[in-house]
This record gives structure tokens, sequence and C-alpha cells, in this order.
């Protein structure tokens, strides 16, 4: 069957090569810029030779044509679709936006598809624990309007290496329990 792997995915500018980084513990493994919309393309890693990394392009980048966006998103579904190794896709929320619609929708996709799928909020150094908690607490209400339950939530921040022990647990588990299948 080959390595389980792994699909990192959200909006431009989420933090998807940023906690890539940390969470393999490797400053420039995934490239990051400060512009949304670095990720063109879907970057593989092998990580310790068990299981892949797939960073995918962000979805939702404004500053590209409508057509551009729509081929991006047609890629990753494509992809996701495509893969038979995809133990799971990391969905990265910025932790400090309200609800985003596209974020609910790429979930939807997610799940009538049946593709397994965690939530990831990133950037939460970024907020105080108030703020952070009522952000959370309004993404939960905002989810259970068509969800019946939740996914897996994992809270990180790839600066301060908040949230990257459960990350590779979480993976850690995942790959164990493949292995007995």
């Amino acid at each position: 069957m080959g390595f389980p792997e792994y699909a990192f995915i959200g909006r431009s500018n989420v933090g998807k090569s940023s906690l890539i980084n940390s969470l393999i513990n490797h400053k420039n493994f995934a490239k990051i810029s400060s512009k949304p919309g670095k990720t063109k393309l879907i970057n593989h890693f092998k990580i310790n030779n068990c299981w892949y990394l797939a960073d995918l392009p962000g979805f939702g980048y404004a500053k590209v044509s409508k057509s551009m966006r729509e081929e991006f998103l047609k890629m990753i579904y494509d992809y996701l679709k495509k893969r038979k190794n995809i133990s799971c896709v990391f969905m990265l929320i910025d932790s400090r936006l309200k609800p985003q619609k596209i974020d609910q929708e790429n979930m939807i996709w997610l799940a009538e598809h049946q593709i397994p799928f965690i939530m990831v909020f990133t950037k939460i150094d970024k907020l105080n624990k108030n703020q952070l908690d009522q952000n959370i607490i309004l993404y939960k209400k905002f989810m259970l309007k068509n969800w019946v339950e939740l996914p897996k939530i994992i809270l990180t921040s790839s600066k301060k290496n908040i949230g990257l022990v459960e990350l590779k647990n979480y993976i850690n588990y995942l790959n164990s329990t493949l292995k007995n299948d």
C-alpha cells in the first residue's frame, strides 16, 4: 500500500509552511513567504522514511484571478480524491479570524468525499487566552450548524511550538493503527 500520507490544506497565509517546518524541526523545509500564495504546487516530503507530508497550495487567495483560484481548488480536490494513501487531512484554520465560509465549504467537501480530517487552528500565539477561547467557541457554534459531531481539534503556534507534540503524537498514532491493519 505504501507509506501513509498527511495533507496540509487551508486558506492562503494560514501558516501551512510555517507549521510544517516547525513540525519536522527544519527551518527552511517548506518555503515560507510573507505574501500569501507562495505555494503553487503540491509539495511532498518523505518524513523519517515512514510517512509522507503533502503541502498543498492555499485556497481563496484574493490577489489572483478567479479562474486561477478555481484552478488551485480543482488541483487540490483532484489530488485529495485520487490519493489512496491519505490517512488524514490537516485542515488549517487561522485562529485570529471569525469562521470563514470557504473553510466550512472545504470541510463539507472533505466529509462528503469521506476523506478523514482534523481541524488545526494556527497562530494561537497572536491572541490572548480570552480572545482565543471566544473564537474557538464561535467556530464550534458555526460548525455545529452543519455538523452533528465536530472533528478533532488541535491548537497550534509554529512560532512558540504549541501543539506540535499533540500533532506528532496524532500522526504517530495513525501510523501505528495503519501498521496493524
